[in-house]
C-alpha cells in the first residue's frame, strides 16, 4: 500500500513515518534481490572498488544490515519481511573460514575494519531479536572475526570509532578486547575536536560530512548503546559530546537548502541522506537542541529530496552518483555497496511510531522563516542564505583538506571558494568559485595550503573572512585517477602570494584578490563565480558574466580592476544537469603587484538585480570600505602578505 501524504502533520514535506519505512523496505528488497547463495554477501551491479569484488560484497552485506537494524528496532523486534534470518545465515557464512564466502578479515584488509562497525552495531541494537538467537558456534566465529581488530593500526580520522564500537560488543558478549586500544582511540577523537562543536576528519583542515555522519554519529551512539558511561566513558566526557553536538547541529540546520539538498561539499558525496544522520543522533540520545518537529523536517527533507529526484528508482538501487548515476564521482574506495552508507541517514526508524520526532508537526527550517547569516569559525566558512531563494551557501576561506603551506594540488570539493546546496564543482577545464593567476600557459593556479586570516561577523549582518597564500602550478593532467589529481603532492612550480577577502551581505558576495609581486610569468588574473547546471544548455549574456538555467542565475560583476567578462559552458561536467555554465572575469595582463581587485558574485533564483555598493581602498591598500544603497557601511581589511612557504 502506498503511504498516504499528511500536510497537516507534515506541512513541508508531506511525509510521515510510513513513508520512511517503504523507501527502507523498496530498498532492501532492491538489494536482496543481489544476495550470495549462503547470504554472507550482497554482490551488487557495478565496477568493483580497489578492495576487490569479496570486500564489496561485505560492504553491500554489512551497509543495508545497518538499515535492517533500524528497521526492526523501530518495530520493537517485528520481522515480517524475515530479513533477520537473511543476514544470520549470512554472518554464519561470512565468518566461517571454510565458506566460500568467507569474509576478508579486519587484520586482512582495511575496509573489513569499516564494515565490521557496522555489523557490531546492529547486532548490539538488535541483540534480543538476532544475537542471543545465534548458535554458540556461529557467535563464536564472530567473536573470533570481530576480535581480529585488536591492536590493529587504524589511522587516526574517524575510523578510530571503527574499533570502539567493535571492541565494545566483544566486550558485552564476553570475548577479547582491549582497553588499551579503546583509550588510545578516544584520545585521537579529543584531538579531533574543534571551536563551535565542529570535529576535524584527521589533523588536516578537513571539514565535512564525515563531521556529522560519522565523528558526531559513534560517540553518543556508543554511549546510549553500550555499557561504557562511567567505566569506559567518564560521564563528563558524554556530557562535553552532548554538548559538541548540539553546538554543531545549530550551524547543520543551515545548511541546508528549503529543497532539502544537503551542501555539496566533501568527499563521499554517494553517500547522499546520510546527511541527516546526526539530527537522528539527536532524537536518539535526547541531545538535540532543535525540536522533534524540526528535527523530521530536516533529516527526513534530505531523504525526501532524493526520493523526489529519482534515487533509487528503475531497479531500486542506490547507485554511485547524486540524484541518477554518475560514475565520474566514484572514488578509489567507492565500491557498487559504498552508497548504502545512506542508511545512516534513516536512523530515525529506529525511534518508534509513537516517539515525538514522528508524531510532532514539522517545523521550518531557518532558510524558510528567514535569511541566514553566521560565521562558523573551525571551518572558516561564512553561511548564507536568503528565504526568497531556499538556497544555503558557504563561502570558504578556511578548509581545504590540507594544512597551511602543503604543496598539493586542489581538491574541487575541499579548496573551492565557495559552496550551496544547489551546485556542484564540475570536472571542466574552468574551475569554479576561484581567484586564480594564469601563467604564461595559461594554466590556472591552486590554492590549497593557504593559511586561514580570520572570520567575522560585523554590524548591519555583514560577514567577512580572508584568506592568504602562495599559489602554485601542479601538472594533474596525466593523472587518471576517479579523483583527478585532486590533492596530488608532487613537483610544483611555486607562485606568488594571493591574497583573497570575501564580504558577504544578503546572500551576495563581494570578493577582493590581491597579487604579490611574482617570480615567474604570469598572463592575468581570474576570477569565477557559482557553476549552474541544467539539462538544456544555460543562458549567457554577451560581453557580460551571467549564465541562466530555469531556475538559477550566476553572475559576476567586475568592481574593481577587472576588465574582460564572460562564460564557460561545457557539457557532461557535473551529475546536476548535461550542461554547465560558470561565469568570471578577468585581467587582461598581469595586474600590479598589491593592486586590489574586486568583482560582486551571485546566486540566486532570478529576479532583479540588486545595486552594488560603492567601494573605497584605502590609500595603503589595507582596508576597504564597502557602502550599501541602505546606507550600511563596513570596513573590512585586506591582510598584508605574510611569510608564506
Amino acid at each position: 500500500m502506498t503511504a498516504v501524504e499528511d500536510r497537516r502533520l507534515s506541512p513541508y514535506t508531506g511525509w510521515t513515518r510510513e513513508h520512511y519505512a517503504a523507501l527502507a523496505d523498496r530498498l532492501l528488497t532492491a538489494a536482496g534481490r543481489y544476495r550470495s547463495p549462503t547470504g554472507a554477501r550482497i554482490d551488487l551491479p557495478g565496477p568493483a572498488s580497489r578492495n576487490g569484488r569479496a570486500s564489496d560484497g561485505l560492504e553491500g552485506f554489512a551497509r543495508t544490515f545497518l538499515l535492517a537494524g533500524f528497521r526492526i528496532a523501530g518495530e520493537g523486534g517485528a520481522d515480517p519481511g524475515g530479513l533477520l534470518e537473511h543476514y544470520a545465515r549470512g554472518l554464519a557464512a561470512g565468518t566461517d573460514p571454510a565458506s566460500p564466502e568467507a569474509w576478508p578479515r579486519p587484520d586482512e584488509l582495511g575496509q573489513a575494519k569499516v564494515e565490521a562497525a557496522s555489523i557490531a552495531l546492529v547486532l548490539q541494537l538488535t541483540r534480543p531479536w538476532l544475537w542471543d538467537r545465534l548458535d554458540d558456534a556461529v557467535r563464536d566465529r564472530v567473536v573470533a572475526w570481530f576480535a581480529t581488530v585488536i591492536g590493529q593500526p587504524y589511522p587516526p580520522i574517524n575510523w578510530v570509532w571503527f574499533r570502539i564500537v567493535v571492541e565494545s560488543f566483544l566486550r558485552e558478549a564476553g570475548g577479547p578486547w582491549s582497553a588499551a586500544d579503546v583509550e588510545e582511540d578516544l584520545a585521537v577523537h579529543a584531538s579531533l575536536r574543534r571551536p563551535g562543536g565542529w570535529v576535524s576528519d584527521g589533523d588536516e583542515r578537513a571539514y565535512d560530512h564525515y563531521t556529522g555522519w560519522a565523528l558526531h554519529l559513534y560517540p553518543l551512539l556508543w554511549t546510549h548503546l553500550f555499557d561504557v558511561t562511567g567505566t569506559l566513558c567518564p560521564g563528563s566526557l558524554r556530557l562535553q559530546w552532548a554538548a559538541d553536538l548540539r553546538q554543531y547541529l545549530e550551524d547543520a540546520v543551515r545548511l541546508v537548502g528549503s529543497d532539502g539538498s544537503p551542501l555539496l561539499q566533501g568527499r563521499s558525496l554517494v553517500y547522499r541522506f546520510a546527511a541527516a544522520a546526526p539530527f537522528w543522533v539527536g532524537a536518539v540520545t535526547g541531545t538535540s537542541p532543535l525540536s522533534p518537529g524540526l528535527t523530521r523536517r530536516v533529516a527526513g527533507g534530505m531523504v525526501r529530496h532524493f526520493a523526489g529526484h529519482g534515487c533509487g528508482s528503475g531497479d531500486g538501487l542506490l547507485s554511485l552518483g547524486w540524484h541518477h548515476a554518475w560514475p565520474a564521482m566514484r572514488q578509489a574506495y567507492s565500491g557498487p555497496g559504498s552508497p548504502y552508507w545512506a542508511a545512516k541517514g534513516l536512523l530515525g526508524l529506529a525511534l518508534p511510531a509513537h516517539h515525538p520526532v514522528w508524531t510532532d508537526v514539522e517545523q521550518p527550517l531557518p532558510i524558510e522563516t528567514g535569511d541566514v547569516s553566521r560565521v562558523v569559525t573551525a571551518p572558516g566558512w561564512l553561511v548564507s542564505g536568503r528565504r526568497r531563494d531556499g538556497i544555503a551557501l558557504v563561502v570558504n576561506h578556511g578548509t581545504d583538506h590540507a594544512r597551511p603551506g602543503d604543496p598539493r594540488a586542489d581538491s574541487p570539493l575541499y579548496a573551492r571558494l565557495g559552496y550551496s546546496t544547489a551546485t556542484m564543482p564540475p570536472r571542466g577545464a574552468v574551475p569554479d568559485n576561484t581567484v586564480v593567476v594564469l601563467d604564461a600557459e595559461g594554466r590556472a593556479s591552486h590554492r590549497a595550503g593557504f593559511s586561514a586570516c580570520y572570520a567575522t561577523e560585523l554590524p548591519g549582518g555583514v560577514l567577512a573572512a580572508a584568506s592568504q597564500g602562495r599559489v602554485r602550478w601542479v601538472d594533474t593532467a596525466a593523472d587518471d585517477s576517479p579523483d583527478h589529481g585532486a590533492g596530488r603532492r608532487g613537483p610544483v612550480v611555486p607562485g606568488p602570494v594571493l591574497t583573497v577577502v570575501s564580504v558577504v551581505r544578503g546572500g551576495i558576495e563581494v570578493r577582493f584578490a590581491r597579487l604579490d609581486a611574482a617570480d615567474v610569468p604570469v598572463r592575468s588574473l581570474r576570477l569565477s563565480g557559482w557553476p549552474v547546471s541544467a539539462a538544456t544548455r544555460p543562458l549567457t549574456e554577451a560581453g557580460a558574466a551571467t549564465a541562466r538555467t530555469p531556475d538559477l542565475r550566476s553572475a559576476v560583476r567586475p568592481l574593481r580592476g577587472f576588465t574582460t567578462a564572460d562564460v564557460a559552458v561545457e557539457s557532461g561536467t557535473s551529475p546536476l544537469g548535461e550542461w554547465t555554465a560558470i561565469p568570471f572575469v578577468a585581467t587582461e595582463s598581469a595586474p600590479e603587484p598589491g593592486a586590489v581587485l574586486a568583482a560582486v558574485v551571485v546566486l540566486d533564483r532570478g529576479g532583479p538585480d540588486e545595486p552594488d555598493p560603492a567601494l573605497t581602498i584605502a590609500a595603503d591598500g589595507r582596508t576597504a570600505t564597502l557602502t550599501w544603497p541602505d546606507g550600511v557601511t563596513a570596513e573590512v581589511a585586506l591582510p598584508a602578505a605574510g611569510h608564506h612557504p
